[in-house]
């Protein structure tokens, strides 16, 4: 449960929209009262261990890995473009100009000195600012809530407080920026087909969260 004192436009937290929704009690197992269930085991973020409620139990279906990439693309957009352009009198945020000869390791080099590693710190700033605050908001960023999907903490459903948020966005934005774009992306799309059960990426395991369909 949040300890985050309610922002103006978000609702109580006892009226979270996203809350799980009650469940029917599990039948009792021998020398157990009816209607509680097994304790998960002490330290498990995700509230499972075996005989523990399925977490996702309640909840809206687990978000599509394809719409998940397709609000991600358009969040990149809505940050990367504004801050080309902005950064167009102090020569670009990214290096145009470069014909291309000295080869792929100077241009890897070239990438993260001076101007361009300036720019990238302050990109990675402003990515995981619009992150958290967003999905701290209401878990949905301008992407997410184009394609109707929302991120939900794992163990109870309601929107993520500002550590876990802020803990995901710095997952999630912080190596794609400054050190290996192209192998965390692809890490984060393979996690989003494969991981079991809850298609979590790097950041949602770090902030235990899920990302699902809004109804």
């Amino acid at each position: 449960m949040s300890n985050d004192q309610p922002t103006p436009g978000q609702p109580p937290e006892d009226d979270d929209p996203f809350l799980k929704k009650p469940q029917e009690p599990p039948p009792p197992s021998a020398g157990q009262p009816y209607g509680s269930a097994p304790p998960p085991p002490p330290g498990d973020p995700y509230g499972g261990g075996f005989g523990a409620a399925d977490p996702l139990a309640g909840m809206p279906p687990l978000a599509e890995p394809g719409k998940r990439i397709l609000a991600r693309l358009i969040d990149f957009l809505v940050i990367s473009i504004p801050l080309y352009l902005i950064s167009l009198p102090w020569g670009g945020a990214v290096d145009v100009n470069g014909n291309g000869d000295d080869g792929f390791g100077d241009a890897v080099s070239n990438s993260y000195t001076g101007q361009q590693f300036v720019w990238s710190l302050i990109g990675l700033v402003i990515y995981v600012a619009y992150d958290t605050y967003f999905t701290h908001k209401d878990g949905r960023t301008l992407g997410k809530r184009l394609l109707k999907l929302r991120v939900a903490m794992l163990n109870d459903g309601r929107v993520p407080d500002t550590g876990a948020a802020l803990t995901r966005a710095v997952v999630l934005w912080a190596p794609a920026l400054l050190c290996c774009p192209c192998l965390w992306w692809l890490i984060n799309i393979v996690l989003m087909f494969t991981d079991k059960p809850y298609r979590q990426a790097l950041q949602d395991k770090a902030g235990k969260t899920v990302v699902v369909a809004v109804r």
